[in-house]
């Protein structure tokens, strides 16, 4: 009889089970705040009448460039990487003086321009005739160069920097002279003389912004001098815009400013956290900017170079000067490579204006380097990358020279407003 009962009764429990998982007897649970059939229970599908939840895109992390005025702030897009594990260098050697020709020699240049693998050095780099060519400027073969990258906005979590950096090599102060106005390494063949010093053939729009002046390296700082101290992100650069070429980006266009032009300074950084690529982001934000500006008549790429090896670190100078103002030069790119048809306007600018700088201050300017690339140049004829000294000299040394600059040809851009 027992054995009769205990199988009915497993019988009924195996109905009740079966019914349960067919629905026909409704039972309802709850999990993490959705209800469920007793059925989906099995298989966690939510029932039918109640919605699948949904995933929200993530907003795309781009942040256009907004004009401003010189002088005025920007934020700085930062970004983390691995703290370099290198101890405090020792401080610079007294500086001495040296006077070199280009007939004759020169210093090494462009040391700072890293290698793709590694941190930016400014001990490494190409000789003089090798050309100004940064690891991430595309070659002939590259992926087309007008294909713009989004600008990351990135927020770092940690402070990658060296704290108390100094350099562990001689500076020495040099002043580079030059019978040719120009250095050409490219196969074209220039009458560059023709060009120096003439009147200057460019025309700014009476109303909106008239200059442009942005950073497409704008970690590049100087020598620590005096206050101008800086943590620095490796040897010679910094995320602080108070001590990188960004200040003396804003001093040129603060001093631009007072001679009536209209100038907007972008301050944001392309070459941080990635140095490859920063021509590319760099594109993108001067189309920015042409859209939203299209009167900007001059872009000013503004860089410090840098000249050296192992053992020294040069700072130019003019020894012209009764005051400290560091070396100037302009690279202007060709169409060697990528289409550029705006590159004859832009060498004819440069040399005029490389002329009349210098006969106001003898030997503030180099010679202008001509190069295969075309460095962002080609978006209007008033394009131009401007080398405010290397990396031996001090911050105050370019920011002299900027407003030297600035004082040469504030009067006669101001001159070349449409009426």
């Amino acid at each position: 009889m027992k054995f009769k009962l205990f199988s009915l009764g497993l019988l009924l429990v195996c109905f009740a089970i079966l019914g349960v998982m067919t629905g026909v007897i409704p039972v309802t649970g709850r999990d993490a705040g959705q209800v469920y059939t007793a059925a989906a229970l099995f298989d966690r599908t939510p029932a039918p009448d109640t919605p699948a939840p949904t995933e929200t895109a993530a907003p795309k992390n781009i942040t256009p460039p907004t004009p401003r005025l010189a002088g005025t702030a920007a934020p700085v897009s930062t970004a983390v990487i691995a703290a370099p594990t290198a101890t405090p260098a020792r401080a610079a050697s007294t500086p001495g003086r040296t006077t070199v020709s280009l007939s004759t020699a020169q210093p090494t240049r462009r040391a700072d321009e890293p290698s793709p693998t590694a941190g930016p050095s400014p001990t490494a780099g190409p000789s003089p005739t090798a050309g100004h060519s940064p690891s991430d400027e595309p070659s002939a073969s590259a992926e087309p160069e007008d294909t713009p990258l989004p600008i990351a906005a990135v927020t770092p979590s940690a402070e990658p920097v060296i704290h108390g950096w100094e350099p562990d090599v001689e500076v020495v102060s040099t002043t580079i002279t030059w019978q040719e106005p120009v250095q050409n390494d490219t196969d074209i063949d220039l009458d560059a003389a023709a060009l120096l010093g003439q009147e200057p053939d460019i025309t700014l729009p009476a109303r909106g912004a008239q200059v442009l002046i942005l950073h497409t390296h704008g970690t590049e700082a100087y020598t620590p001098d005096g206050a101008d101290q800086y943590e620095a992100t490796t040897d010679y650069r910094t995320l602080d815009p108070a001590h990188s070429v960004i200040r003396v980006g804003k001093a040129l266009g603060k001093a631009l400013e007072s001679y009536g032009l209209r100038v907007i300074v972008d301050t944001q950084l392309y070459d941080w956290p990635s140095y490859n690529g920063s021509y590319s982001r760099a594109e993108q934000a001067i189309r920015q900017y042409l859209e939203q500006e299209p009167g900007i008549a001059m872009i000013i790429d503004l860089h410090r170079d840098a000249l050296g090896d192992d053992e020294v670190v040069y700072k130019t100078v003019s020894d012209e000067l009764d005051i400290p103002a560091a070396q100037m030069m302009f690279v202007v790119g060709t169409d060697e490579n990528l289409d550029h048809p705006n590159w004859r306007e832009n060498l004819a600018l440069a040399l005029s204006l490389q002329g009349l700088v210098e006969d106001e201050y003898p030997h503030l300017m180099r010679p202008t380097l001509v190069c295969p690339y075309r460095y962002n140049q080609q978006f209007t004829p008033g394009s131009m990358l401007l080398e405010i000294g290397t990396a031996g000299n001090t911050l105050q040394e370019a920011i002299t020279s900027a407003e030297l600059f600035a004082d040469v040809i504030g009067p006669i851009l101001a001159e070349r407003v449409e009426a």
